[in-house]
């Protein structure tokens, strides 16, 4: 995997590298939705990193890129590592581009056919990143009732369920 620190948002180059993925390997894939296109949304800093969502004409994946060396775990290409956020763990992949460098990913919606338009898909990535860094409310459980050692973390697809 090449390290490549991002110290300005990350946004063009995820752009490039999937319009490029687009072009090279996704050309004629059937599950492509037609009326989306690949779409860098809301890249912000999260504790030193670049935390943002890919919208893809094939898929909408959380996306995690190095802002420096310190703190950032390297998994290594197509291995699996969990993060902590506030509304729970989830299972990011390692890869790497030659426009980004190494980062890890989160896939939210693959296939892209139930999206009828860019904007739904981009509201859509915005709700998940916001939820994502939201903590669950604690009202799903009763007052008082605390969370017991072997209950498991919220998953993605409750995680996605809930919001």
């Amino acid at each position: 995997m090449n390290f490549r620190a991002h110290q300005d948002s990350p946004a063009e180059a995820v752009e490039q590298a999937f319009f490029r993925i687009q072009r090279e390997q996704m050309a004629d894939v059937p599950i492509l939705n037609p009326v989306l296109s690949v779409a860098a949304v809301d890249f912000q800093r999260w504790q030193g990193h670049w935390l943002g969502i890919v919208v893809t004409p094939w898929c909408m994946s959380l996306l995690l890129l190095p802002g420096g060396s310190e703190n950032w775990v390297t998994t290594g290409e197509n291995q699996r590592r969990f993060v902590k956020f506030p509304a729970g763990d989830f299972a990011f992949l390692g890869s790497a581009e030659a426009e980004l460098g190494e980062y890890q990913s989160c896939p939210l919606f693959s296939p892209m056919g139930k999206f009828s338009s860019q904007s739904e898909a981009t509201l859509t990535a915005r709700a998940s990143l916001i939820a994502l860094l939201t903590a669950p409310q604690q009202s799903l459980k009763a007052p008082g009732e605390e969370k017991t050692a072997g209950e498991p973390s919220l998953s993605r697809r409750r995680f996605l369920a809930l919001r």
